[in-house]
């Protein structure tokens, strides 16, 4: 559930969505979402000073909370 909404995210954001790519590492308490795009469109994922990055991650925290797990994502450009 967590990395298809990343993905739809991160992909609704990019111009290139077909290389946007999504990894899911699943942990016994948390889950890494590990988000690749291209180098030149990395900027449009972390947004003016972090905004929009930290903005899905607080997603994901509220997504964790109801799992009963912690979420984390990681921009790999």
């Amino acid at each position: 559930m967590e990395k298809e909404l990343v993905e739809y995210i991160v992909k609704s954001l990019v111009d290139r969505p077909e290389e946007v790519k999504v990894n899911q590492v699943d942990g016994e308490k948390s889950t890494i979402i590990e988000v690749r795009v291209s180098p030149d469109e990395a900027g449009k994922v972390i947004g003016k000073m972090g905004r929009i990055a930290k903005s899905i991650r607080t997603i994901l925290s509220a997504v964790g909370t109801k799992l009963g797990k912690r979420v984390t994502m990681q921009i790999i450009d």
